[in-house]
């Protein structure tokens, strides 16, 4: 069963120029949920990551296409 937190890594819905940008953060996310046991650490680190997408997708909304 995959976290609940998964869903907020999800990147289809954007814009195209925030996709490639959102993309690697689910990844990873991935990566890191089937890799890593179920834990605190890893909850707080996708939390961590969550944030950090965040402020990547709020960043390259100032992007020029």
């Amino acid at each position: 069963m995959e976290p609940a937190i998964l869903r907020y890594f999800e990147y289809h819905h954007l814009q195209p120029k925030l996709q490639v940008i959102s993309e690697p953060f689910y990844g990873l996310a991935n990566h890191l949920i089937q890799t890593l046991p179920a834990g605190p650490e890893l909850s707080a680190g996708l939390r961590k990551l969550l944030e950090a997408k965040d402020c990547a997708v709020r960043a390259a909304l100032d992007l020029e296409v």
